[in-house]
């Protein structure tokens, strides 16, 4: 029989997790070992988990984590690569040659340039790389990280070519038996199942988020427009502009979700609504009137800028300074020496290249097959005497293939030993902290995941069970409205989609299940939740304040974020309820 000590002790990794992140403001890398040792000491003496059993669940954390690391390696080495080469400075020139107008260049800048960082990179980049970018346009610092972070957003889902899909749903949800039994119950496997909760959450951010252009201009014309007069009249001026992109996006990129797979739907959206509008505006179309500029540097507020004074070049994103530090114009004219014979198209290269190799990897059978034989693929079966099972197959995922396109990227920008190396340096240093906080925080869940399937479990099932169990009754009919909030909770302690989904998908599952409610529409909301709550991750404000030298407005930020993260969860929310009970059951 449940009792609520059973409940509170189920929850302990998970409170002592958010304790330590949200509460304390502990890294990841030193709140996460923690978390898993309380898991294991609860699995150990509450569960009766044998010490197989907790080892070996630990085990297929840190394989799950390693393939994880593996797409954000690779991503990493071709985001670096691309700015060594000056094809980075160039795209972004090419982005802001457009217009002098501060709103444009938020929607092309912050939006699209973001979108696309998402889909290509995932893991925080976007915010790290397009905050200094703005700043070196002249944003002020506190502005551009505002923009950026709120630009992502939409695309946080599909993140890394699709992570927090393919690792954070499909790969956790097939490796529980009571999760997997009951998809494959229902007639689905469990990748038509998370391609089902891919598209799902593609309707959500679709209706919901096709206004956050408007949104981040309105942000940042309102707070950082004129100090003594507040307006959002500059906003809805370019309205027009800001809703057609954000169309422009949502349509090929909710079409990609439905169609193709969870790998593109962020790297489609933002490639050909960018492009559109691109050639809309250059044609003179959608344009405003007149050209909006923030007021004269002497009428700042103190905490809108940090250490780095806008415009000028800062060396805090990686790759050589000018293409870290953006596009003023001392930067510029520093890297026109070694970029000025760059095209957009050449700049856009390897991008486009990567897109194709997914494509082809996936959609053409014969080489699908030959990728995912056994061969390529990393087994571990019966772990340590259990029935759990782990595997890495290195070369089905993104990362292989974002590495490939990185290789390829050296011929055709004629780069040096030295520029290699360089951004492989950069982005092996900047995997180090993911790495141990993403081990740590996987083998955890795992630990709590797989809390029910050792023989002689307690009847309540696992901790994940128990807990998911718990709420659906305390919610009951309520709970649609509030499954995006919890994703949005796992992503604001952990900073990650991929790990809220891990976290908290199987959670969902159960609570839907429990509740008779459709589990593609509850677990998509959820990923949707982990995509949100990136607004307020404070790991992912620190990475972008650190960028633009204003660390210490953590908390500005996140009440700033609270605005448009409490309008995206409301829309969720309803939409779920809507889905749940109109368009499934019939109820109302």
């Amino acid at each position: 029989m449940t009792t609520g000590v059973d409940v509170a002790v189920a929850a302990v990794p998970l409170l002592l997790a958010g304790v330590l992140l949200v509460g304390l403001l502990w890294p990841a890398t030193r709140a996460m070992p923690l978390a898993w040792v309380a898991a294991i000491g609860v699995g150990y003496f509450a569960w009766n988990m044998p010490v197989n059993w907790l080892l070996g669940a630990s085990a297929v954390g840190v394989m799950t984590a390693i393939e994880i690391l593996w797409i954000v390696f690779g991503a990493l080495v071709l985001l670096y690569t691309l700015m060594e080469a000056g094809a980075f400075d160039r795209i972004n020139r090419g982005f802001a040659a457009v217009s002098d107008d501060r709103r444009v260049q938020i929607v092309l800048i912050a939006f699209f340039m973001a979108t696309f960082i998402e889909g290509a990179a995932g893991f925080g980049t976007p915010a790290a790389v397009v905050a200094p970018l703005l700043l070196g346009l002249g944003f002020p610092a506190l502005a551009a990280v505002i923009a950026a972070i709120i630009g992502h957003i939409i695309a946080v889902t599909y993140g890394a070519v699709g992570t927090p899909i393919v690792v954070g749903i499909e790969r956790p949800l097939g490796s529980v038996e009571f999760t997997r039994s009951a998809i494959e119950g229902s007639g689905m496997t469990v990748q038509e199942f998370s391609v089902e909760v891919a598209a799902w959450a593609a309707t959500y951010h679709a209706l919901v988020g096709f206004v956050m252009p408007l949104f981040a201009v309105g942000m940042v014309v309102y707070f950082f427009g004129d100090p003594d007069e507040r307006s959002l009249a500059p906003a809805w001026e370019v309205a027009p502009l800001c809703l057609a992109s954000g169309i422009a996006f949502a349509v090929p990129y909710w079409l990609s979700a439905w169609f193709l797979t969870a790998e593109f739907p962020s790297l489609i959206g933002s490639m050909v609504g960018g492009a559109i509008i691109l050639s809309v505006v250059r044609a003179g179309y959608l344009l405003p009137d007149n050209e909006w500029e923030f007021p004269e540097r002497d009428r700042w507020k103190d905490h809108w800028v940090g250490t780095i004074e806008p415009g000028q070049s800062n060396g805090s994103n990686g790759g050589s300074a000018e293409s870290r530090g953006g596009v003023s114009p001392e930067a510029e004219a520093a890297d026109l020496e070694g970029g000025e014979d760059i095209s957009l198209l050449k700049a856009w290269s390897p991008y486009v290249l990567l897109v194709v190799l997914l494509v082809v990897t996936r959609a053409v059978g014969p080489i699908s097959n030959f990728i995912n034989r056994n061969v390529f693929i990393v087994n571990w079966n019966d772990i340590l005497g259990t029935t759990l099972s782990g595997s890495v197959a290195w070369m089905n995922v993104p990362g292989f293939w974002l590495l490939v396109s990185a290789v390829l990227a050296i011929p055709i920008f004629g780069m040096s030993g030295q520029e290699v190396g360089d951004a492989w340096k950069e982005a092996a240093r900047k995997i180090v902290s993911p790495f141990i906080a993403l081990v740590f925080v996987i083998a955890m869940v795992q630990v709590m995941l797989q809390s029910g399937a050792h023989p002689g479990a307690p009847e309540v099932g696992s901790m994940i069970v128990l807990l998911a169990q718990t709420t659906a009754d305390l919610l009951g009919v309520a709970y649609p409205a509030v499954a995006a909030l919890i994703g949005a909770l796992g992503a604001a302690m952990a900073g990650s989609n991929t790990v809220s989904n891990i976290t908290f998908g199987a959670f969902q599952f159960e609570a839907a299940t429990q509740l008779g409610l459709p589990r593609t529409i509850i677990v998509g909301a959820q990923a949707v939740g982990g995509a949100i709550g990136n607004l307020v991750a404070i790991h992912n404000l620190v990475a972008a304040l650190a960028t633009v030298g204003l660390l210490g407005q953590e908390g500005r930020v996140m009440r700033l974020n609270l605005i448009p993260l409490l309008y995206y969860a409301t829309g969720v929310g309803l939409l779920c309820v809507l889905f749940s009970y109109v368009l499934f059951t019939g109820v109302f």
